[in-house]
């Protein structure tokens, strides 16, 4: 079912003049841009004779092969075979080219479009205008998806990995928070941690209230309201927040690729300074993911103990049984 998803490949950004070759569920892909600007998603492989489409160029809106030049344009279709200037090459001669659209600064895969197409997971913060967007990453994380998800759902580790950031090893009490499902995944409400520095603009320690979204099985959001008189950007701004997305490209079962979308209230403060903050928390969380077994997460709730403070990561395990969920799981 993991095909049938959409998926963030690369930044939008990092699509230019050049093809790019990336990787999807263990499937080699190429994107470039055609004669218009729309992104085109490959399979990075070339019909003819299997070279790979990424070490090419793309000559006036057409992606060219880099063993024999043979030439396609956007959607696929073989338009030239330089070794033979008057052959129309049949429809048979052409890419494998897989659904792909851009949004949230990424571009999105979809490998096989069979059924209902499913949507994007929805961001719903994209829309507010008192919100600043902003993309961190990628991160190439060897740890497999869904544990990357169940982390980033998990506040009893703020006290210990992100001692003196999101937490503090002297105040590690995660009070009860409610949990339910939803259409696409997942919402956690009610969920609270005192935290020595919430956000870049901390200036005292505060009680902060989290709210959870899965709404795939790789991406997941979550937004935080600091006490108020806690942040300096707050006391500006009527109704303050932050919302996060987390996007994961599933590159093979034990392997990610991880973006981060900040919508925040800070409009001042230079990309690189917001960037940093957000790297510097995910690269206290890199090295414990890392060394997490198994690295597939296990959908047998008896393989691995649990407490009360594992409910929402419990209930996104069931979510992923309940899907059909095979890539990443044990």
């Amino acid at each position: 079912m993991e095909k049938n998803l959409w998926h963030p490949v690369a930044l939008a950004s990092a699509v230019q003049t050049g093809p790019v070759a990336v990787t999807l569920l263990e499937q080699p892909l190429v994107l470039w841009r055609d004669a218009d600007g729309r992104v085109q998603a490959w399979a990075d492989r070339c019909p003819h004779r299997g070279a790979r489409l990424s070490l090419g160029q793309v000559q006036a809106g057409r992606l060219e092969c880099p063993y024999h030049g043979w030439q396609f344009e956007s959607g696929g279709r073989c338009v030239q075979v330089p070794a033979l200037p008057d052959f129309t090459p049949p429809a048979s001669h052409c890419a494998t080219a897989h659904a792909c659209r851009e949004a949230h600064g990424l571009v999105w895969v979809r490998l096989e479009a069979s059924g209902e197409d499913p949507g994007l997971p929805p961001f719903e913060a994209e829309a507010d205008a008192g919100l600043r967007k902003m993309n961190c990453g990628p991160y190439d994380v060897a740890a497999s998806a869904p544990r990357i998800v169940e982390n980033f759902l998990d506040m009893a580790h703020f006290s210990f990995v992100h001692e003196g950031w999101l937490g503090l090893r002297a105040r590690p009490e995660i009070d009860a928070y409610e949990v339910h499902d939803t259409p696409r995944g997942l919402i956690a409400t009610g969920c609270k941690a005192w935290q020595p520095q919430s956000n870049l603009h901390s200036t005292a320690p505060a009680q902060v209230e989290y709210g959870y979204e899965v709404t795939d099985p790789y991406c997941a959001l979550l937004t935080k309201v600091p006490e108020a008189g806690t942040t300096a950007v707050a006391d500006a701004v009527v109704d303050w927040r932050e919302s996060i997305a987390l996007y994961i490209c599933p590159v093979t079962p034990e392997t990610s690729r991880v973006w981060f979308r900040l919508a925040v209230a800070d409009f001042e403060s230079p990309d690189e300074k917001l960037a940093a903050f957000q790297h510097t928390i995910f690269t206290q969380d890199q090295p414990v993911l890392e060394s997490q077994t198994p690295k597939r997460l296990p959908l047998d709730l008896q393989a691995e103990r649990h407490a009360a403070t594992d409910r929402v990561s419990v209930a996104y395990r069931r979510m992923l049984a309940r899907r059909g969920v095979r890539f990443g799981v044990i």
